[in-house]
């Protein structure tokens, strides 16, 4: 029998919910749980360990944690973006605080699917399952923090939902193996610059001692904008890219369909990121690639294209502005970086082709190509603008190219 994590089971009474836990779906009655800044957002889906393909060894990790004798109080699931960390944190999480979890009749591990506490959480409102996200910083009381654009997960939105001692103590009397779990969702964006480094500072004593019965989990794709201080505390979990075949079996269980003229393209894109793979279908991306396409031969072949940036960077910026005009808070610079993250996993997914070709020639145009993403990564997250990454991007390929086709020449 697995060892809890102990915890206070005192319930505590007048309390208003505070965090995150999902919040209220939409249409619904009215819940106590509708005083949490997140009452307007959807629940979290109910998920199990079962609905998570091909993470055998990061699912073996968390099952036998739960089985132990010691459950570790602060975890990283860290891995490309979009391969199933925030589901599986999701499950770990309605696991341990659920104390129907046991092995199943097939021998799984999981709670019961219809018991009190995994009702609580497909509703939204368990109060001690808090899901901390950089958009609690628009339900802030400071304004400031309200009117900020949406780029970090700021100190206010860390202090307010997570370190509070009134977020902290357990909201329901449990016997599972943890009274209150946290998920940070994109802890990256707790980042490492001088003006946000307190936010990661200002968590360290909680993740070294936590509260009795809590348990944290970081959930990042970036985990090097973490600090070893922060890394060193927690217990790490690792989550792969899924290979083709796995790739196929989710398509299957979650019925999703590709148009046969892009189906290639689009898996090559998701490079094995189920999440990447959605983005790609809603976003329409495949019509990003018919248009780049033709303008990205000239580059490869180490001719300026004089239209290659301005595409580029008009794609992006029609993109950012539908979602900034899709949602009344979202913030246009945030979407610009978004929108600049999947043109440029656009072009590394074309460059990861050319180099698995097998000709070294490619190989190494590809390679210089990469580099410049690289350049133009770092340029954004500089602050500079667009439509200038996109140019220096444009020529760094071209001229990447040409250097490369110059050298066989010379070879």
């Amino acid at each position: 029998m697995a060892k809890k994590v102990s915890k206070k089971t005192t319930k505590k009474t007048a309390r208003k919910p505070a965090g995150a836990a999902g919040g209220a779906a939409r249409g619904r009655a009215a819940s106590p749980a509708d005083d949490r800044p997140d009452a307007a957002l959807p629940p979290p889906p109910r998920v199990a360990f079962t609905d998570i393909i091909a993470q055998d060894r990061a699912l073996a990790i968390l099952k036998n944690a739960i089985a132990s004798e010691r459950l570790h109080h602060a975890w990283i699931f860290h891995g490309p973006k979009g391969v199933g960390k925030f589901t599986a944190a999701l499950a770990f999480a309605a696991a341990l605080l659920d104390p129907t979890t046991a092995p199943n009749l097939s021998g799984e591990l999981a709670p019961d699917p219809d018991s009190p506490v995994q009702r609580l959480i497909a509703a939204g409102t368990h109060p001690d399952l808090h899901i901390i996200t950089k958009e609690l910083a628009r339900y802030s009381e400071d304004r400031s923090v309200r009117e900020r654009k949406l780029l970090t997960i700021p100190k206010d939105v860390i202090d307010t939902h997570l370190l509070r001692p009134s977020v902290l103590a357990a909201g329901v009397r449990n016997h599972g193996l943890a009274g209150k779990v946290f998920i940070i969702d994109e802890a990256e964006l707790l980042d490492r610059s001088i003006t946000n480094a307190p936010t990661q500072n200002a968590i360290l004593k909680t993740l070294e001692e936590p509260p009795p019965g809590t348990v944290i989990i970081l959930v990042t794709s970036q985990e090097d904008r973490l600090l070893p201080t922060i890394r060193s505390r927690c217990q790490r979990v690792a989550f792969a890219r899924l290979d083709d075949d796995a790739m196929k079996e989710w398509m299957r269980t979650a019925g999703v369909s590709l148009p046969p003229k892009h189906a290639r393209w689009l898996l090559d894109f998701a490079d094995g990121s189920p999440g990447a793979l959605l983005e790609a279908v809603s976003g329409d991306l495949a019509s990003w690639h018919e248009r780049l396409a033709p303008l990205l031969d000239t580059a490869d072949a180490g001719r300026y294209s004089l239209d290659l940036g301005p595409t580029m960077s008009g794609l992006v910026d029609a993109w950012a502005s539908a979602q900034a005009e899709a949602s009344k808070n979202a913030s246009k610079e945030a979407a610009n970086h978004e929108g600049a993250r999947l043109l440029f996993r656009l072009l590394a997914a074309r460059y990861r082709t050319q180099m698995r070709t097998g000709n070294p020639a490619a190989a190494e145009r590809a390679a210089a190509a990469i580099d410049a993403l690289g350049v133009a990564e770092s340029e954004l997250r500089s602050n500079v603008r667009l439509v200038d990454v996109c140019e220096d991007l444009s020529i760094r390929l071209s001229e990447a190219a040409s250097a490369s086709h110059a050298a066989a020449t010379r070879a």
